[in-house]
């Protein structure tokens, strides 16, 4: 009898432990080489533990919709209109070029890499501001459905599976390059040094069935939000934190957002703009590295191809 009780106790402390599991969300990004943090990553796939999948930012990285990391896509984000984001261009193929200068030689314009993802997938395309109609015409033009380019504005929300997904502000510009645009009016912007309006960029924050809740900055700089909206309404405890400098915020700025506005649990961060990594560890004196010591909630790289689990309370518990 003690014997069977020892089975059964075990039995089900391993049903406990695959249940936590389960209730983690999976985040794996998608970044132009395999195990590091390169130049120009941005995409990431957040997938709930109902099963919902969701890619932030595709841009550049993601080899159109073949590229065998995807699998199921239920919901297509993008923070703002700019070709390192929407995708103006994308690889051929996983660790194309070097993690520093990667090699994106397929053009996606005028549909973008995010569409023509968007369409393969039977996706929708959520996106805030004067963006979704964009999308809208994209889809109907390659024979989709319109109605898969969703709006959500500022202090709204919509759920895409069990993920409450809200647009929070964002301090960039939004301009739609003309190559996406395409025809007499594309050539004309371009020729002119302009861009057509799309509205303000946005930020996002997903809410997870586990309880997570995710603040992805988009490009951003300091906002007044980021401690009234995301922390304060939202509570956000983990943040995708964009750290480029010059083109968004800077490393050090973005660390007193981490300390001093939304204090999360865990931080990742993004839009390095740099060869942030090498043999997936951090190398001394880039923007990552002076973030990573700068803020005071543990860093969790967001190293290619390499998925990390969250609990509801922003906390790494796999992959980190």
């Amino acid at each position: 009898m003690k014997r069977i009780g020892l089975i059964l106790a075990a039995g089900l402390t391993s049903i406990c432990v695959q249940s936590a599991g389960a209730a983690n969300v999976k985040i794996t990004p998608l970044g132009s080489h395999d195990g590091e943090f390169c130049a120009r990553d941005r995409a990431m796939i957040f997938e709930d533990p109902d099963g919902t999948r969701i890619l932030y930012d595709a841009g550049r990285t993601v080899a159109g919709p073949k590229d065998p990391r995807l699998g199921k896509i239920d919901a297509l984000l993008v923070s703002h209109m700019h070709g390192d984001h929407l995708g103006n261009v994308h690889a051929t193929e996983l660790n194309a070029g070097t993690c520093e200068k990667p090699e994106f030689t397929v053009k996606a314009v005028p549909n973008s890499n995010t569409v023509n993802i968007a369409f393969a997938k039977g996706a929708k395309i959520v996106t805030g501001s004067e963006m979704p109609r964009f999308f809208a015409t994209k889809l109907k033009a390659l024979g989709g459905d319109p109605k898969a380019s969703q709006l959500v504005r500022f202090g709204a929300s919509r759920k895409v599976g069990g993920v409450a997904i809200t647009t929070v502000p964002a301090v960039h510009s939004n301009g739609i390059a003309g190559g996406f645009i395409g025809g007499e009016l594309g050539k004309l912007l371009g020729a002119a040094g302009l861009t057509a309006y799309a509205g303000p960029p946005t930020g996002y924050v997903l809410t997870f069935t586990n309880g997570l809740v995710v603040y992805l900055s988009g490009d951003t700089g300091i906002t007044a939000e980021q401690d009234t909206v995301v922390r304060g309404h939202y509570h956000a405890n983990l943040v995708v934190m964009n750290i480029g400098d010059v083109f968004t915020t800077g490393p050090r700025e973005a660390a007193f957002v981490i300390n001093e506005l939304v204090k999360p649990s865990s931080v990742i961060p993004s839009h390095a703009n740099e060869l942030a990594t090498k043999g997936g560890k951090v190398i001394d004196g880039t923007r990552t590295d002076i973030f990573s010591k700068a803020v005071k909630v543990p860093v969790h790289l967001p190293l290619s191809g390499r998925t990390m689990e969250f609990d509801g309370e922003g906390k790494c518990r796999s992959g980190c």
